[in-house]
C-alpha cells in the first residue's frame, strides 16, 4: 500500500487545507481557463481533486467536472457542495493509478485533465509513466494536461532543506507543522518526516516525493502520448527559471 492511501486524514487534512488561500486558488483557476482550452459544457478530469477547490469553481462556470481523490473527509465534502448547489460535478474516491477505468467513464473521453497541490511528485517512474498514460487514455486527442509540481530537481534541490517548522492557520485552530527530510539520491526521493501539533494534539506521517529533472518528466511525457507545449515558473504563467518554486507543465495529447 502506498504512503498515501493512509495520509490525508486528521490534522495533515486540516493544515493542508488552511495554507491554501483564496487569492492562489483565483490564480489557479486563471492559468487552468487559460491554458486548458475549454469551455461551458466540456468535460474536465481533476486528479487529486480534494475538497474540491478548483473542480467546485470550474463547475459553477459550467464544466462538467469529474474528480478523484483517495480521501473520503474531501471526497465526501465536495460531493456534499456539489448536491447542494446542483453542480455537475461527479466525486469518486479511490486510486487514480490503480482504480478501473470504467469508474472514471461517464464523462470520458476529456476534454482536458489538471492535477494541482503537488500530488504530481508522488510517483516511482514506472508509476509516473502509467499515471501519464492512463490520463493520456481518458483525453480526446488534442486534450490538453496541466500539472504542477514543486519536486522538481531544477526547484527543489538548489534551496534543499533538510528541516523546517512553520505555523499554519490562525488563532486558537493553527497548526504547527514541522518536517524532517532525508534525500535518498539513488531513488531521487526525498521521505519527509511530518509532524502536526494543535492544542496539545499531536499527529506524525511520513511522505514520500520522487524529483525529476525537466527533461525526465519531458520524456516520460512524450512517451506516455503527450507533447509539452508550455513550461511555466510562476502560476501567472512567466517561464520557467531555475531555482523558480516550482513548475506547471501543460500537455497537449498527441
Amino acid at each position: 500500500m502506498a504512503w498515501y492511501h493512509t495520509f490525508f486524514h486528521g490534522l495533515p487534512q486540516n493544515a493542508w487545507k488552511a495554507a491554501q488561500t483564496d487569492e492562489q486558488t483565483q490564480l489557479d483557476l486563471e492559468l487552468l481557463v487559460e491554458t486548458l482550452d475549454f469551455g461551458p459544457g466540456d468535460r474536465v478530469l481533476d486528479v487529486f481533486c480534494g475538497y474540491g477547490r478548483h473542480a467546485l469553481p470550474l463547475a459553477r462556470m459550467g464544466a462538467h467536472v469529474m474528480g478523484v481523490d483517495i480521501s473520503d473527509e474531501y471526497i465526501d465534502e465536495c460531493k456534499a457542495v456539489a448536491k447542494k448547489e446542483k453542480l455537475a460535478l461527479e466525486a469518486i474516491r479511490g486510486d487514480f493509478l490503480t482504480m478501473p477505468v470504467s469508474d472514471l467513464d461517464p464523462y470520458a473521453p476529456y476534454d482536458a485533465a489538471y492535477c494541482l497541490g503537488n500530488s504530481f511528485s508522488f510517483f516511482p517512474r514506472q508509476d509516473m509513466l502509467a499515471f501519464l498514460k492512463r490520463i493520456a487514455d481518458l483525453l480526446k486527442p488534442g486534450g490538453r494536461f496541466l500539472a504542477h509540481s514543486e519536486m522538481i530537481a531544477e526547484s527543489v534541490l538548489p534551496d534543499y532543506q533538510e528541516r523546517n517548522w512553520q505555523p499554519v492557520g490562525e488563532g486558537d485552530d493553527a497548526i504547527l507543522f514541522l518536517v524532517e527530510n532525508t534525500y535518498d539520491p539513488l531513488e531521487s526521493r526525498i521521505d519527509s518526516h511530518l509532524t502536526y501539533v494543535r492544542n496539545g494534539e499531536t499527529h506524525t506521517r511520513t511522505a514520500q516525493h520522487f524529483v525529476y529533472t525537466l527533461a525526465e518528466l519531458s520524456h516520460l511525457f512524450v512517451e506516455a502520448g503527450f507533447a509539452i507545449v508550455d513550461c511555466y515558473g510562476t502560476v501567472e504563467g512567466e517561464p520557467y527559471e531555475l531555482g523558480d518554486a516550482g513548475v506547471w507543465l501543460v500537455a497537449e495529447r498527441r
